[in-house]
């Protein structure tokens, strides 16, 4: 099976953020990804776009979002790139979720929602140009085994 790319840009507001579901929505149904998976994917996108627009952009409507699906033989990829402040994953610990809970605190489970559900997340900076990288393998998330 060839790569297939497909893109979508967006602005920074969370107004946009189902035009994203729906997106991720089309191609991971395309991609054979069961039920669940394609549920998964869809919040674990939703997380890393609005961890960009409340921290990288601080909130601010007027920069991008730009995303990229990269499906492969293997894998599908959600790459979610962003010009703003960069997210340091070695400053990141995981939160306490019990503790947060007990505090009825809202917020701040983003990471660790996208790790729980990707089978691999990753993180990187080039110049002023950040990017998460959300991957799942599609040898065990597929429909019917295929």
């Amino acid at each position: 099976m060839a790569s297939s790319t497909y893109k979508l840009t967006i602005p920074s507001s969370t107004r946009y953020l189902e035009d994203v579901r729906r997106f991720i929505e089309t191609h991971t149904v395309e991609a054979g990804f069961n039920t669940q998976s394609v549920e998964q994917f869809k919040v674990a996108v939703d997380e890393a776009c609005t961890n960009v627009i409340k921290h990288a952009y601080s909130g601010e409507d007027s920069h991008e979002l730009n995303i990229k699906v990269i499906v492969d033989s293997d894998r599908f990829t959600v790459c979610i790139r962003d010009k703003g402040v960069a997210f340091r994953p070695k400053e990141y610990n995981e939160p306490d979720i019990f503790e947060l809970a007990k505090r009825r605190q809202a917020g701040g489970f983003g990471v660790h929602i996208m790790r729980r559900l990707m089978d691999h997340v990753e993180y990187s900076s080039q110049g002023k140009v950040n990017e998460v990288r959300l991957t799942k393998y599609l040898n065990s998330h597929v429909k019917n085994g295929r």
